[in-house]
């Protein structure tokens, strides 16, 4: 794609002055690193606290009379008993049960909003999850796209404190859940946003809707905090990777069911019960009865890295599988992988091999994250 057809998110000068590579991404102009490189990048994340661009991706609301009974009539996902306040990530899916996409889905607890509901949706998927919705809801909701917000997500340990210097009720909010709230510039002015405790690296974090005339100085104040480092899409990938987070389009797609995907837990009790989603009764079969293939880690047995698409192989050399995200994990210091195998192989510990370059290397199906969660518990 030519560089004059991509867009750009409202960001798009600050990362150019900060020395951000720029790459296409899903039809934006992104930083996939900055001067500090992606490995630092990752590892200032798991100590301190990065600062991540994801405007690129989708932000709508959804308004209607019974817009939560709308909703669950496309995803398997338990909304009717969420709470006002909270987030329930889930996926869409196909009539046969496969992930159309996933995202996340906010119920809104200010007053005036119990008919609506708040969404963001992968970048590369978003018109389609837009056009989607609109269509198979026509008559039922109301979709409006906000194209003019920004998207900013600060990931890691150092995060609430960051935050709480110009939201000081951030600190409160339990993971999952979202608020309208003031960020408190260093000029004296005050930007509404809405904020959700939640992100994509493991860590805790806060992402950050904001009009996106004013994100560029939010991201600046948020920035000039010590604690603060810019953070590209390397770093995020290698990020959700240690997490054992999927990335749409690599780990989940069309192909694969939420049960495949080792993503069972999104799947409401009441909806496996009840049904009525899309692919329901291919979906409630694989709970009773088991699937073939199943999402697993992968640990590599030396130091090579495993990439999307390595045959993953029994110990005799019977192809079983294939890894669908592959690559250094900079907090482990060693390699990561995550793919599909035929499910009798599905258990941790289970040897397995893995053909790179035309060779066969040991490896092991490894229980996931490889590094451990650190999302923020409530006492």
């Amino acid at each position: 794609m030519a560089d004059a057809a991509l867009k750009t998110t409202p960001l798009n000068a600050l990362h150019v002055s900060l020395g951000g590579k720029m790459v296409p991404f899903a039809g934006y102009a992104m930083p996939v690193n900055y001067p500090l490189g992606v490995l630092k990048e990752h590892l200032h994340t798991r100590t301190h606290a990065g600062l991540f661009d994801v405007s690129h991706m989708g932000q709508a609301e959804l308004t209607g009379e019974d817009v939560v009974g709308a909703m669950e009539s496309l995803i398997p996902g338990e909304l009717r008993a969420l709470a006002p306040g909270r987030i329930r990530y889930s996926t869409l899916l196909t009539e046969s049960g496969g992930i159309i996409d996933d995202l996340m889905i906010t119920k809104p607890a200010e007053s005036g909003a119990e008919k609506k509901l708040f969404l963001i949706v992968n970048a590369a998927c978003k018109d389609a999850d837009f056009d989607h919705i609109a269509r198979r809801l026509a008559g039922r909701v109301k979709i409006t796209r906000f194209e003019d917000r920004a998207l900013l997500a600060l990931q890691g340990p150092s995060a609430a404190a960051v935050l709480g210097r110009f939201v000081a009720c951030c600190t409160e909010m339990p993971f999952m859940s979202s608020r309208m709230a003031k960020f408190a510039l260093p000029s004296g002015h005050d930007v509404e946003v809405r904020l959700f405790r939640s992100g994509y690296t493991g860590e805790d974090g806060y992402e950050i809707s904001i009009p996106g005339d004013r994100a560029e100085a939010v991201a600046k104040a948020l920035l000039a905090q010590g604690e603060v480092q810019p953070i590209g899409l390397g770093a995020r990938d290698s990020l959700r990777l240690e997490a054992g987070l999927c990335l749409y389009g690599s780990d989940i797609d069309t192909t694969t069911t939420p049960v495949e995907a080792n993503l069972t837990w999104i799947i409401g009790k009441r909806r496996k019960l009840e049904g009525g989603f899309p692919g329901a009764a291919k979906i409630i079969e694989q709970l009773n009865t088991g699937t073939a293939k199943l999402r697993v880690g992968i640990q590599p047995g030396g130091k090579a890295p495993a990439r999307a698409h390595t045959e993953i192989l029994d110990e005799s050399g019977k192809k079983i599988g294939e890894i669908t995200s592959g690559g250094f994990g900079p907090s482990v210091n060693k390699p990561v992988a995550m793919g599909y195998v035929e499910a009798a192989f599905a258990a941790p510990g289970t040897k397995v091999q893995l053909m790179v370059r035309g060779q066969a290397l040991p490896a092991e199906v490894a229980a996931l994250p490889f590094a451990p969660h650190r999302y923020f518990k409530a006492k």
